[in-house]
């Protein structure tokens, strides 16, 4: 079953595509029960980044940890494996030990909004090879999860699975129901599927993401050169919570004076 948003902005059923797998989780349809705003374009929380009205990722979720903090998870990820795309395994902290790297957590390799924020920092690759830093994904599940997304994606940065989740243990990344099926979330996801966007149902129904019910969210931060270097952490409040652009720049790409 397709869904559809008429000219007076209210959530209907649409049965024009019955037999589509692309659904949208029941509980955002109970969510929508309610008229939403004329424009999708009106509603503060799909605001463009080119709008004035920009959140910052620091203020507006966990953000920056104390420096203290900050160590202690560095401390923590230095005992994180990861695996790349031929299933070898690296410590996550070696990925940033000799340069600086942009590394966003995704929900899950089958998320819509993660196959959308992919494309949001990708959009960025220039300046971010411009000033030397490497741009990296890791997400929850196995490695044939991690190819897939990354052929289906063709995503322009590394990418890598944490079968165990460690990483985002370590990095205390919010997880469960609440943070997921959320109002800003449910408008994300039709944002993102009227910009073309879809979600991986095989992927998304895999044990591996299935076992863990799918709640878990994801982050990102700025990190090296050095293992214990993690100058910004952006920790995702609720499903499809990306910082905004300019704070990473600023964090990763902008010379010291």
């Amino acid at each position: 079953m397709a869904f559809a948003l008429p000219a007076d902005g209210r959530f209907i059923k649409s049965n024009v595509v019955a037999a589509t797998k692309s659904h949208i989780q029941p509980m955002f349809i109970c969510r929508f029960a309610k008229p939403l705003p004329n424009s999708i374009n009106s509603n503060p929380l799909l605001i463009s980044k080119n709008s004035p009205h920009k959140r910052s990722a620091i203020s507006s979720s966990t953000g920056a940890e104390t420096s203290s903090a900050a160590e202690g998870t560095a401390s923590q990820l230095d005992n994180v494996v990861v695996l790349d795309l031929n299933g070898k395994e690296i410590t996550i902290s070696d990925l940033w030990k000799d340069r600086k790297a942009v590394v966003a957590f995704a929900r899950h390799f089958g998320c819509v909004l993660c196959r959308k924020r992919a494309d949001y920092l990708a959009n960025e690759k220039d300046k971010l090879d411009a000033a030397g830093v490497a741009l990296v994904l890791i997400g929850p599940g196995s490695v044939h999860q991690a190819k897939a997304f990354s052929e289906q994606t063709k995503f322009q940065g590394e990418v890598y699975a944490d079968p165990s989740y460690s990483s985002y243990k370590a990095l205390n990344f919010a997880s469960g129901v609440s943070t997921t099926f959320t109002s800003g979330a449910g408008l994300k996801i039709i944002k993102a599927y009227l910009e073309g966007y879809r979600q991986d149902w095989a992927l998304s129904f895999e044990k591996d993401t299935r076992a863990r019910g799918g709640w878990q969210q994801g982050g990102i931060i700025v990190a090296g050169p050095g293992k214990s270097n993690i100058s910004y952490v952006h920790k995702d409040k609720e499903a499809g919570d990306d910082p905004d652009i300019e704070d990473i720049l600023k964090a990763c790409c902008l010379k010291e004076v």
